[in-house]
């Protein structure tokens, strides 16, 4: 199969790079396969015809398991086709045999990963307030309250106007199945960078810390959540990577995910490019 710009055919000499590196970056649905396979041959349509659609939302890799044995070995595929989802270097779902495509839509979703024509910004709308946006916002609720969907646009205005407490109580009562949905997922990480600042000291306290004393980790890890809510998202992002730098498994590696989390929340998306690849050039 010739490779495009959404479809390519992964072996272990550049699963690396163009997998797991590149999934820092965008999401890789990895299918493993064989020419015997029938329904290898009924899924493959079906997974192409979703990465042309869904136009670099996520990349599809082709792994021929008869060319590529190992490396379906070290993946410990059994039966075929095996689909695997890879995102931010870590394996996070996957399924074994030919589901329909709504089921692959459904997986998708779970994940955050939507068509790139159907993306749209999760900001409220322009012109509102935090204030005004919750006010309205419950009076749809009241009108429609089997719309769950509002709930969690009124967890985001709740968490906009800086009331942590109430945006959390919103989306824990929320359905299961909004969970994972982009929304939910970036509000999570707001309120998580919000709890870490829990009676920690001020910014500037914080900035003379570091500047004290460079292997202060703590320091740098607090003053990066500090400047990244305060809008230095750049700066912050510093912080971060200079803490996984000097020592990657500090706390568990919680500058890894201090990075994952704030670039769930940054909405510049050529900042969180970049700095998935200066994450990536330090973890490989």
């Amino acid at each position: 199969m010739a490779e495009s710009a959404h479809v390519f055919d992964a072996t272990q000499t550049n699963f690396e790079n163009e997998v797991i590196k590149a999934s820092l970056q965008t999401p890789v649905l990895v299918d493993f396969w064989a020419d015997w396979c029938a329904p290898c041959r009924q899924l493959k349509p079906v997974l192409e015809k979703l990465a042309v659609e869904y136009a670099g939302a996520f990349r599809l890799a082709k792994v021929d398991t008869e060319a590529e044995m190992q490396l379906a070995s070290i993946f410990g595929v059994r039966s075929l086709p095996t689909v695997v989802l890879v995102k931010d270097g870590q394996l996070i779902d996957g399924f074994a045999g030919a589901l329909p495509e709504s089921a692959i839509r459904e997986l998708l979703t779970k994940h955050g990963i939507a068509p790139a024509a159907a993306a749209e910004p999760d900001d409220l709308l322009a012109d509102e307030t935090p204030t005004e946006a919750i006010n309205r916002l419950q009076q749809e609720i009241a009108a429609q309250p089997d719309q769950p969907a509002l709930k969690l646009d009124l967890a985001l205005a709740l968490m906009q106007s800086g009331n942590a407490a109430a945006a959390e109580a919103e989306l824990d009562a929320l359905p299961a199945k909004l969970a994972t949905d982009d929304k939910a997922v970036r509000l999570r990480n707001q309120l998580d960078f919000a709890r870490a600042l829990d009676g920690a000291p001020a910014l500037a306290e914080l900035r003379e810390r570091a500047e004290r004393d460079p292997s202060d980790l703590s320091a740098r890890d607090l003053l990066g959540i500090r400047l990244l809510l305060a809008g230095d998202t750049a700066a912050g992002l510093d912080q971060f990577l200079h803490v996984l730098k000097t020592q990657r498994d500090w706390q568990d590696g919680q500058a890894k995910k201090r990075l994952i989390a704030a670039f769930n929340v940054i909405d510049d998306a050529d900042l969180v490019s970049g700095y998935r690849r200066k994450m990536a050039a330090v973890l490989f």
